[in-house]
C-alpha cells in the first residue's frame, strides 16, 4: 500500500494505463523511496485507479487523472512518461522545462532529429531537448545518468541487443567490415494495448511472423551506441511471438581476431562484474525467456563458431521490465542517489 512519507520522492506516471505504465505502477507502489502522487493515462480519470485495473487492488489506492501538466509538476518531483512515441517526448519536455526530473520511455528523445525523422516518420521534439537527454542504459552510462535530469529510456529490443553486443564493441573485437545480423523476437505486449489486426488473438495465436522488416525504429539507437566504440551497421529482423511478454535476441557477430568461447566468456564476465542485473551464462548454456520473466535481469549466453569465426550472442529480457519499466526505475534510482537495485530485487517468475 502506498502511504505518504517525508523521505520519499514524489513520483508520477503519465501513461499509467498502458502496459509499460502499468508495470511502472506495480514496481513503484512497492518502492521504499517512492510516494506515488500522480497517475494519468488515456482514460478519462476517475476516483480510483483500481476501478480500471482491479489486479492492483490492495497494492495502490490513487485516483486516475486526465493529464494536466501544471498539476503533475506541482504534485511530483520526478515523472515517468510512458506515452506512445510522437506524444511522449512533448510531455516529457514540458515537465522537464518545469523543473522536474523526467524519464521518457518512448523513442522520442533517443536519437537526433535527422535520425528520428528518417526512422519514426514524424517531426521530432525540440532538438535542444533531445540533446539534453541522457541515453538511459545504466550498465554503460551510469555516471551520466546519476547527473541527469532528463533520461531517454532505451527501447526494449535495443536494451537486449546492446547489452549483448557492447562488450565486443568496446573491446575492439567486433569487425567493422561485416554487418551485425540480429534476429530478435518479442512478446505481443511490446505492441502496446491498442489492438491491431496482427495482435488480435485469432491472428497471432499459433502463429509467428516478422514485422517492420528493415525498418524497425530501434535500429538507429543500437547503431548510435555501438558507434561510440566501433563503426557498425546492424541488420535487425524483429519477429512477433504468440506470448505476452519477453524478448529473445540472437546477434551474429564476426570477430576481427581468433577467439574461443572461453575467452569471450571471460570478456563478458569481466565487463559485467559490477552490473547487478546482467547475468552471463557459462559456456554450453543459453538463456530462456522464462529465466527473466517479470524481472529486471538480462541473461546472456555465448557460442563461438570457430569454423566461421562468428560469435552468437543470446540475450533475453522481459520487455516490460528490463526493456521498459524496470530499467526506468533503475535510472530513477541512479538519478536520486539510491541503490541501483532498490525496488527491483525480486526474482523472475517461473514457470
Amino acid at each position: 500500500m502506498t502511504t505518504p512519507h517525508t523521505s520519499r520522492v514524489r513520483a508520477g506516471v503519465v501513461g499509467a494505463t498502458g502496459y509499460g505504465g502499468l508495470e511502472l505502477v506495480r514496481l513503484l507502489a512497492a518502492h521504499p523511496a517512492v510516494e506515488l502522487t500522480y497517475l494519468a493515462g488515456s482514460k478519462d480519470g476517475g476516483p480510483d485507479f483500481t476501478e480500471w485495473f482491479p489486479h492492483l487492488a490492495g497494492v495502490i489506492e490513487a485516483p486516475l487523472h486526465a493529464f494536466d501538466p501544471a498539476a503533475c509538476a506541482e504534485r511530483c518531483d520526478a515523472v515517468f512518461v510512458a506515452l506512445p512515441s510522437g506524444a511522449s517526448g512533448q510531455v516529457a519536455a514540458e515537465l522537464w522545462e518545469r523543473g522536474r526530473r523526467v524519464i521518457d520511455l518512448s523513442g522520442d528523445l533517443r536519437v537526433p532529429a535527422d535520425l528520428y525523422r528518417a526512422w519514426y516518420k514524424r517531426e521530432p521534439v525540440d532538438p535542444a531537448v533531445q540533446t539534453a537527454a541522457v541515453y538511459g542504459l545504466p550498465e554503460w552510462h551510469r555516471d551520466r545518468i546519476a547527473e541527469a535530469t532528463l533520461v531517454a529510456n532505451p527501447g526494449c529490443y535495443a536494451t537486449a541487443i546492446l547489452l549483448g553486443l557492447l562488450p565486443l564493441a568496446v573491446a575492439g573485437w567486433l569487425s567493422p567490415a561485416h554487418p551485425v545480423l540480429v534476429d530478435a523476437k518479442s512478446g505481443v505486449t511490446g505492441a502496446g494495448r491498442t489492438p491491431t489486426l496482427n495482435t488480435h488473438l485469432g491472428e497471432l495465436y499459433e502463429n509467428f511472423f516478422p514485422y517492420k522488416v528493415g525498418a524497425h525504429q530501434h535500429t538507429p539507437e543500437i547503431e548510435q551506441e555501438l558507434g561510440r566504440h566501433v563503426e557498425a551497421k546492424v541488420l535487425l529482423t524483429t519477429q512477433l511471438l504468440p506470448v505476452a511478454r519477453g524478448i529473445y535476441a540472437v546477434s551474429y557477430v564476426t570477430l576481427d581476431r581468433a577467439a574461443d568461447v572461453g575467452q569471450v566468456y571471460a570478456l563478458y564476465r569481466e565487463t559485467y562484474k559490477h552490473a547487478p542485473f546482467v547475468r552471463v551464462h557459462a559456456p554450453g548454456r543459453v538463456p530462456q525467456m522464462k529465466h527473466v520473466r517479470g524481472s529486471n535481469f538480462c541473461d546472456i549466453g555465448l557460442f563461438v563458431d570457430e569454423r566461421t569465426g562468428v560469435v552468437q550472442v543470446f540475450s533475453v529480457i522481459d520487455n516490460l521490465t528490463k526493456g521498459a519499466a524496470g530499467q526506468a526505475v533503475q535510472n530513477f534510482n541512479l538519478m536520486h542517489g539510491l541503490p541501483e537495485t532498490m525496488g527491483l530485487a525480486g526474482g523472475p517468475m517461473f514457470p
